[in-house]
């Protein structure tokens, strides 16, 4: 397990984009590993009470800027936060972490996702904070980490926000830094949706797919990855994932194939052991 240690950065390690904003932090902590200069990073929020949408569009997303130059930023907080981690995690992507505390892991917020932050530690990411690392969280500290977030990415994605949610205003700090802010669109019927419906009507840049993401941070589209390949499948396997063109709880996708039950469930089962559906909690995704 990599080193908990935090240290201090030189001005000369700061993320260059910070130096633009109107009240760029005077010090700077950090574990673990900073983003390389190579990399286009992507700040990531929302409500910590998401939705079973939310964390689909997350997974469907970030798994989209798999294999591109890009680094995941977010605040380590429960809820959206925590999954933008993992899920940069699991598709091979830079990640870093900005709590709103101090970086020894005695402080460290929320501790619940103190392993989290290990993971990211132990698999190349980072953590960083301007506060001290025995600063414990508290009201004040999290507006200010959300600043750090918002200035050091040149775009910031919304992914449901309530009306009053603190997350809006990481998002109104990166309108006020002249940054790009993306807003996922969400149910007009969802309270968790109205936050992010106001930045939209504001002009922010909607976005329902990665290629969104990239052409808002002018990154170039792998050609090769546009058309996906499908494998060699058989009819009624073709037929399954032809029906999942969006997700379907099990109990409509058995109805639809027209299969007796038993027959329905061994394919579905073998489709998801071969990695060409998956499912969360009854809903089945198709994965092409």
């Amino acid at each position: 397990m990599s080193s908990f240690s935090p240290r201090k950065l030189g001005t000369a390690e700061f993320p260059s984009l910070l130096a633009e904003i109107p009240q760029p932090p005077s010090e700077l902590w950090a574990v673990g590993n900073l983003p390389p200069p190579d990399l286009t990073l992507l700040a990531v929020v929302g409500s910590r009470k998401y939705t079973t949408y939310g964390k689909q569009v997350i997974e469907h997303l970030i798994s989209g800027l798999a294999d591109y130059p890009i680094g995941i930023v977010s605040g380590l907080a429960l809820g959206v936060d925590a999954l933008a981690h993992d899920a940069a995690l699991r598709h091979g992507l830079y990640t870093l972490a900005v709590p709103g505390s101090g970086l020894d892991e005695s402080v460290l917020y929320p501790a619940s996702n103190r392993n989290l932050a290990r993971t990211i530690v132990d698999a190349g990411g980072g953590l960083l904070s301007e506060l001290s690392p025995l600063t414990k969280a508290a009201k004040w500290t999290f507006p200010q980490r959300n600043r750090i977030m918002a200035g050091m990415c040149p775009a910031t994605l919304l992914i449901e926000a309530g009306a009053k949610s603190g997350t809006l205003i990481t998002a109104r700090l990166c309108v006020d830094y002249n940054r790009e802010l993306l807003v996922v669109p969400g149910s007009i019927f969802a309270s968790n949706s109205a936050g992010t419906h106001q930045f939209l009507k504001l002009g922010a840049t909607p976005v329902t797919i990665a290629e969104d993401i990239l052409m808002a941070l002018g990154i170039d589209i792998h050609m090769e990855s546009a058309p996906k390949t499908l494998p060699l499948l058989s009819p009624l396997e073709a037929r399954v994932l032809d029906l999942l063109h969006e997700p379907t709880d099990r109990d409509t996708l058995i109805r639809k194939l027209e299969l007796p039950i038993s027959e329905a469930v061994v394919v579905l089962m073998q489709m998801e052991m071969m990695g060409y559906i998956t499912i969360e909690g009854n809903t089945y995704h198709g994965r092409f």
